[in-house]
């Protein structure tokens, strides 16, 4: 990868909000009344192709506290009657669901994520493995599937890693975020160094086929020093992969980000350099760039399917396993089924109450037109192939906005082709502002504080 440098006043000119586009379109333009009817249509559409696997995922919502940077549906607790409820509910709706897919299918992808999913004890985690292992064929070959769990280091520990091991996760992530003290007291998220190393070095000794780390750049009072340090620090672990996520500052809609100090946070020029400065040190010591937020060993079978073209982007970033759908279980979860996105209440109280009367509890979705259907798939292969073939713009529109994408090479950012336009190393960088070129639903939200800014 060749250095790129970048001006102040690009990173003013580029810097506005947009989508990171896990879908499209956006979860925000999704229809509040897209209801339980519009959900089971979309079950039946997936029932209709027996053939076609799936991605499983479970929120599970629960923390010991709330950390004040984080952006995530949480739910603070310390009693284990309240994660044995929402099981129940949980549970519940895996039987409303099922049968409607045509009963147990084959997954190739399950993933907890939270919240924090090893706030579940080992009875609670031994229970929810059973009530999927009975609705779903669930793959637990590493070649060929992956089971996930995301852990707080902050709580775990080598028992919680050795029950995964037994009960077929074959994939963990560490959330670190900075190793730094003064950074993690401003984010109220002190986690000692040395407690992650000894989970990591576990998780090695345990086996597990991919062992990946989270960090996250802009927070306060990190500097390029700082954050040095940190990246010296994971790079010594040597993890499979790495995602690099820019914190997004929102405390209008994230009340726990207000006691985050937003004189400490970095201007975006700076906050830039820090992943920038992540960028250069990863590809330096042997990790690929993977689209425009993740970093594998080049030998790591995400960087392989980069290379080859087959890496796929969802709900959960950036993916290996592609499935064509995705359902999803627990409060606010978003599913992928059958041409139409649906996501799960948000409220953990509304989301039980639903079940607890026999009803789905989904809160918004909606039913892709073809060009939605058209406009994801030039996204997406944007977002993981860094090109938009000419092929892809299938009516006058889409011609017209994949000329405008074509347009940035006056800037830098792409380079036109024959029969496509290529992103260069400097539109890597800014990889969201090309794809809001692609958006026909983005004047929908224009105004309203919906979306984190591009640096």
């Amino acid at each position: 990868m060749n250095r790129v440098r970048v001006t102040p006043e690009q990173i003013d000119h580029y810097n506005k909000p947009g989508p990171r586009y896990t879908s499209y379109p956006t979860v925000p333009v999704w229809s509040h009344s897209f209801g339980e009817n519009d959900y089971l249509e979309a079950l039946a559409a997936v029932a209709a192709r027996p053939e076609d696997t799936l991605s499983v995922y479970v929120h599970l919502p629960f923390c010991a506290e709330r950390c004040a940077y984080c952006g995530c549906n949480g739910t603070v607790t310390r009693h284990a009657h309240v994660v044995d409820k929402y099981l129940d509910r949980v549970e519940r709706e895996i039987e409303l669901v099922v049968p409607h897919l045509g009963g147990r299918r084959k997954a190739v992808q399950l993933h907890w994520g939270g919240g924090t999913p090893n706030f579940l004890n080992a009875a609670q985690t031994r229970r929810l493995v059973a009530m999927l292992d009975a609705a779903f064929d669930i793959d637990r070959d590493g070649r060929s599937g992956e089971v996930s769990v995301e852990m707080d280091p902050r709580i775990g520990n080598r028992e919680q890693l050795e029950l995964y091991r037994e009960l077929g996760f074959n994939r963990v992530s560490f959330g670190v975020q900075d190793i730094d003290p003064k950074v993690q007291i401003a984010i109220d998220r002190i986690q000692p160094f040395e407690q992650t190393a000894a989970l990591y070095n576990a998780s090695r000794e345990l086996g597990f086929n991919s062992v990946n780390i989270d960090l996250v750049y802009g927070l306060p009072y990190q500097t390029a020093a700082v954050f040095g340090r940190t990246l010296d620090a994971i790079i010594g672990l040597r993890p499979d992969r790495l995602a690099c996520f820019s914190y997004a500052h929102l405390p209008r809609a994230l009340p726990n980000q207000k006691r985050v100090d937003a004189a400490g946070l970095p201007q975006p020029y700076e906050k830039f350099g820090l992943f920038q400065q992540a960028v250069e040190r990863m590809t330096d010591v042997g990790y690929d760039w993977i689209g425009f937020d993740h970093f594998a060993l080049s030998e790591d079978e995400m960087a392989v399917a980069a290379r080859e073209r087959r890496l796929h982007r969802n709900f959960m970033g950036y993916a290996t396993k592609p499935a064509p759908h995705m359902v999803a279980f627990g409060v606010s979860s978003i599913g992928d089924l059958g041409g139409s996105f649906t996501q799960n209440d948000h409220g953990l109280g509304r989301y039980q109450k639903s079940l607890d009367a026999g009803h789905l509890p989904v809160i918004r979705g909606m039913k892709l037109t073809e060009d939605d259907q058209r406009r994801r798939a030039a996204l997406m292969h944007l977002m993981c192939n860094l090109e938009l073939p000419f092929s892809m713009a299938h009516d006058d529109a889409m011609v017209e906005d994949f000329s405008r994408v074509a347009g940035y090479a006056d800037e830098g950012l792409v380079t036109v082709e024959s029969d496509r336009v290529v992103v260069t190393d400097l539109g890597r960088y800014f990889i969201r502002v090309l794809g809001m070129e692609l958006d026909a639903h983005l004047s929908h939200t224009a105004g309203r504080p919906v979306f984190s800014k591009t640096v």
